[in-house]
């Protein structure tokens, strides 16, 4: 009974390792799928059979396609497949125990920068779905107010180290980087007027020490 108790430990790890890389593909095919035919034309069916897993197993991971949608949007903010909260990744972290502002607003512009490349092609499919869609507009919608008080965390610490440009209050700071470093912002620039990525990210960088910074 002992040999046979040791195992399960090990058992449940791999399947949980399984489970994983499983969401993970489903994840990547979607991704594929949704940047190449947009919302609409992209189903559960055709995912699953990118994926290469059973549809019923895409049910049961995403339940619906806005599920997986949201999910994809998750690990494309993070990086993570498993972890939802940005903040608790290693670059915010080191974000927040900075003691230069010029540094955090540094730091944070080239990391928030590197996020807005890989979840803004799939924030284009939701916005073109969000205007046929309700349910995918109400989506986007608690997304971006989710997106806004993170980035009014970034501005607490920031305001923690030191006063803001004018004594500009943490909150219309939060709304200064909540349009900065929008998709949006993103796409004019980026696609546009063609702007590499790096030209994108020292920008960012130095606008926002700009506007908020003394």
């Amino acid at each position: 009974m002992a040999a046979v108790k040791s195992r399960r430990p090990y058992r449940s790890r791999l399947r949980a390792e399984q489970a994983g890389q499983t969401r993970l593909r489903i994840l990547e095919a979607a991704g594929e799928l949704l940047a190449e035919r947009g919302y609409v034309a992209t189903t559960i069916d055709a995912v699953a059979a990118q994926a290469d897993v059973a549809v019923d197993t895409v049910y049961a991971v995403f339940g619906t396609k806005k599920g997986l949608l949201s999910a994809l949007i998750d690990l494309r903010v993070t990086g993570d497949a498993e972890e939802s909260d940005v903040l608790a990744g290693e670059n915010p972290q080191r974000v927040q125990r900075m003691t230069d502002q010029r540094q955090m607003v540094a730091a944070f512009a080239a990391d928030i920068a590197a996020r807005v490349e890989r979840v803004r092609p799939i924030d284009d499919v939701m916005r073109g779905a969000a205007a046929a869609d309700p349910d995918i507009a109400e989506l986007r919608a608690r997304m971006q107010e989710n997106r806004f008080h993170k980035l009014r965390t970034f501005t607490q610490w920031l305001a923690a180290q030191g006063p803001l440009l004018d004594d500009l209050d943490v909150e219309d700071a939060a709304g200064i980087v909540w349009t900065l470093t929008s998709s949006e912002v993103n796409r004019m620039l980026r696609d546009l007027r063609g702007w590499p990525v790096q030209r994108y990210e020292a920008w960012l960088s130095t606008t926002l020490q700009r506007v908020l910074l003394p």
